[in-house]
């Protein structure tokens, strides 16, 4: 299986993210991690299953949100560069990839 790594801006993202769905409903920030979760699972399963869209760079969308998560493989290891909401301007976050 393959190693994730986190990058600490996608940390803060899902930070955001949570916070955000936490503050207009108790308990959907926990339903955000949880869709995550199961999408890091997906990744981690099969990461050549989603569609490379910038570069080498791919994009999982997980369920129920509109968010996708995206990473590059480097040999064995997973790399999560964001999690992004999907009105999101990729252009305003492709500095990450530098």
């Amino acid at each position: 299986m393959y190693q994730l790594l986190i990058s600490d801006e996608s940390r803060l993202d899902i930070f955001d993210a949570v916070s955000w769905y936490e503050s207009r409903r108790a308990g959907l920030g926990k339903d955000f991690e949880l869709c995550l979760e199961a999408g890091l699972n997906q990744i981690r399963r099969d990461p050549l299953l989603f569609q490379k869209r910038y570069r080498n760079l791919r994009i999982h969308f997980i369920d129920r949100f509109p968010y996708g998560i995206h990473y590059l493989i480097e040999g064995e290891t997973i790399k999560v560069m964001g999690v992004f909401h999907t009105s999101r301007n990729p252009g305003r976050w492709t500095i990450r990839l530098k």
